[in-house]
């Protein structure tokens, strides 16, 4: 009687929405972010599309903030001090090399890196590897193989990019008895030879 006074069917008053089950989505979303930790939301919602889901874009991004990861911080990673020793010429071969990676793009405008290995002594360049990505894994075993043929350095002489800080790279000269020399934040001028390399390198 009441619904009729008022011009409501008693269908819709008592209807109760169906929300919707997002565990799936949570479950989803949490995997891709464990795994992928700089990944923002148009890279995680562009894999879930690979993945064969079909979830609307608003739907996952509601649960995507429900979960909180759109306030996820980059925590600025913590440098330890540094005390390098002087930039000095070496007095022979292998005594000590420095290295450094260069970004650059092609004609295409795809994106790659280059990793540069010089040796002190005389400013040679030992090798050059080349590709879109350069974990330290690739690193260590360009390294290697680049020891096969010069042996390997007493010393190394490098910046503070995560290739360098990492627990791969730091095991990997452990392993080779190799020191290595890391500059102060900020000042390239303490890796003078790799620089000076990289600016030749650039313009040639």
């Amino acid at each position: 009687m009441s619904c009729a006074i008022v011009g409501l069917s008693r269908c819709a008053y008592y209807y109760q929405p169906k929300l919707a089950d997002d565990s799936v989505i949570m479950s989803v979303l949490s995997a891709i972010t464990d795994k992928h930790l700089r990944w923002g939301f148009p890279k995680c919602f562009n894999r879930i599309r690979k993945l064969g889901y079909k979830w609307n874009h608003k739907r996952v991004y509601r649960v995507y903030c429900e979960l909180k990861l759109n306030l996820r911080v980059k925590r600025k990673q913590r440098i330890p001090p540094r005390n390098p020793e002087r930039l000095s010429v070496p007095s022979k071969q292998g005594e000590c090399w420095s290295m450094d990676f260069m970004s650059d793009s092609s004609r295409n405008q795809q994106r790659f890196r280059t990793f540069n290995v010089i040796d002190d002594f005389n400013h040679e360049a030992l090798g050059i590897d080349i590709a879109v990505s350069l974990p330290a894994g690739r690193i260590t075993r360009y390294l290697g193989k680049l020891a096969e043929y010069h042996g390997y350095p007493l010393k190394i002489r490098v910046d503070n990019k995560p290739g360098f800080t990492g627990k791969t790279f730091i095991d990997w000269a452990k392993s080779h008895g190799i020191t290595i020399d890391y500059i102060q934040a900020g000042s390239p001028y303490q890796n003078g030879y790799i620089e000076r390399f990289n600016r030749t390198y650039r313009t040639v």
